[in-house]
């Protein structure tokens, strides 16, 4: 669509979530998002849309509907069955084209990765990506920040009929926070990590009540400069960090024996049916893989427990962790900003405080 117009922010209207499934099931980010959507939407009075693609999906649409959508788009086609990033790319923009919504959410997903920045370059729109906070309400957006920045909110100057997006994501390798705009063009777009948003409860009313509707899709051959001939899934050990009911975390207070603090971070999650995740220094530092990394570079984390073994607190890492249940925190520093949010909080040297925490963890199974 050639004469496809983006400057004119009037003509678009809605807020679209990208709706990503594999093998016939749903991506949980999209539940993420859609909950997300849902809040921008209504504070726009705007309506929620999931935009999903695929071969023979319609069935799964409804359930979207129960996380928030009020209609969801569906894009079948054969082509359609696998993820290239040429087909998706042209399907989701002509969509976007046609209908013009204000905005678009992608998951940060290693698809939504590769299909937020093409769609974006092909729109001649902005992407923010790995977002971990929206806000199109200004006065919301303020409060944002009084909570989570140290500026004087009150003596700057701010427009409160502002509802562009407002997306923020840490910068600088996380040693800071950015919010971004994208004033002159629509739709505007962002990818947002998982784990990040809260999921809303399944609503069966709003699942049925939601509209589906099938679009025609104009694809062929030609339009694909690549074809997938197979797919092989390689099983391996994945560290489910999100999904995990506990977490003990281990930082740079582990540096002392560092093969000590793993293994009995490893025993104390073991009795208590979790897993290890670790801060970006104990990551940085080579001792354990990025997979098991929590903070705003890696992992948001709402466990039932999360235990912070030798980790100082920086903001980075309490903005991934900090909506836990529960916190517990062990750190010979009785000043360290971990135990602002702790709450249980143990000053003392982790290496005589954690075989003690093991034996108490093995006392109970």
């Amino acid at each position: 669509m050639t004469n496809f117009q983006n400057t004119d922010p009037s003509q678009f209207r809605g807020v679209w979530v990208f709706c990503e499934q594999r093998g016939g099931e749903l991506n949980p980010t999209d539940f993420e998002l859609l909950s997300e959507g849902r809040k921008l939407a209504d504070d726009l009075g705007a309506e929620l849309c999931g935009l999903l693609l695929g071969d023979q999906v319609e069935g799964l649409a409804r359930q979207l509907g129960g996380y928030g959508a009020d209609r969801v788009y569906v894009c079948q086609h054969p082509l359609l069955k696998e993820y290239t990033t040429d087909g998706y790319t042209k399907v989701v923009c002509d969509q976007v084209m046609e209908k013009k919504p204000e905005v678009v959410l992608i998951g940060a997903t290693n698809l939504g990765r590769d299909l937020g920045p093409r769609c974006a370059a092909r729109l001649h729109t902005g992407l923010t990506a790995d977002c971990t906070h929206l806000d199109v309400d200004t006065a919301k957006y303020l409060e944002f920040l009084k909570s989570t920045s140290t500026l004087d909110v009150d003596g700057m100057k701010w427009d409160m009929a502002d509802k562009g997006l407002k997306m923020t994501r840490p910068a600088f390798g996380g040693h800071l926070m950015a919010t971004i705009i994208c004033p002159r063009f629509r739709p505007q777009m962002s990818t947002v990590r998982p784990g990040v948003m809260k999921c809303a409860p399944y609503d069966s009313a709003r699942a049925d009540a939601c509209q589906v509707e099938l679009c025609p899709v104009q694809l062929g051959d030609q339009d694909l400069k690549t074809k997938v001939l197979e797919v092989v899934k390689q099983a391996k050990e994945a560290v489910d960090l999100i999904g995990a009911e506990v977490v003990v975390s281990v930082g740079y207070g582990i540096s002392r024996e560092v093969k000590t603090g793993l293994e009995l971070a490893g025993q104390l999650a073991q009795a208590l049916g979790g897993v290890v995740g670790a801060s970006r220094a104990a990551v940085d530092a080579g001792w354990i893989g990025a997979d098991h990394q929590v903070g705003q570079t890696g992992k948001t984390v709402r466990p039932r427990l999360y235990i912070a073994l030798g980790i100082s607190g920086a903001i980075q890492h309490r903005a991934g962790m900090q909506d836990s249940e529960c916190i517990v925190a062990v750190n010979q520093n009785p000043d360290a900003p971990i135990f602002e949010v702790a709450d249980y909080g143990i000053a003392g040297d982790l290496f005589q405080v954690l075989p003690l925490m093991v034996e108490a963890a093995r006392a109970q199974t």
